[in-house]
């Protein structure tokens, strides 16, 4: 796992290269598998592969979300909130299991933040992705993963690129 950590970085290229569907089962049953605050599961998933959405999705946000309109792959995470009230973390532990098992497949991934951004000044990137695909009101929608081939090469942080200052003993400032 830590060789993974590793290597992992943000990958906003993709091949134009269909992802196997073999690889989409274990992306699916590994985000299946993320764990949730008392077991309430209150996460689902919308898997995208159709051209015309994905272009839509990548203007889900005024920035960081072109990336999605090149990649074979997107999976938006939302959440019921009537489940829970940690849909927030419950979400965020999902996406980011998503994103290392895409890692381990040789799929390259990055995460669009769309909770509380925007989409204009009219209506919100949340707004705008639970219109395009169909999403009830009770649901939050937390982000979108672009999933594909890498077409760029990028080297892992390396241990002296790390913020050690960031790590306390016992109590803040130690």
């Amino acid at each position: 796992m830590l060789e993974l950590l590793r290597k992992r970085r943000s990958i906003r290229q993709f091949q134009d290269k269909k992802i196997e569907s073999e690889k989409i089962e274990i992306l699916k049953e590994a985000i299946l598998r993320s764990p949730s605050s008392r077991g309430l599961t209150p996460w689902e998933f919308i898997f995208v592969d159709d051209k015309n959405i994905l272009q839509k999705l990548s203007t889900a946000k005024t920035h960081g979300s072109s990336f999605i309109k090149n990649a074979p792959l997107a999976v938006v995470v939302i959440a019921d909130t009537n489940k829970s009230d940690v849909c927030i973390e419950d979400c965020s532990i999902a996406a980011i299991t998503l994103q290392y098992t895409a890692e381990s497949l040789g799929l390259g991934s990055c995460w669009a933040q769309i909770r509380l951004r925007e989409h204009n000044k009219e209506m919100s990137a949340e707004d705008y992705v639970k219109n395009i695909l169909n999403i009830p009101e009770n649901y939050m929608v937390e982000c979108i993963i672009g999933i594909g081939y890498p077409a760029e090469t990028k080297k892992g942080h390396t241990t002296s690129e790390l913020h050690f200052n960031k790590i306390h003993w016992n109590s803040y400032g130690k």
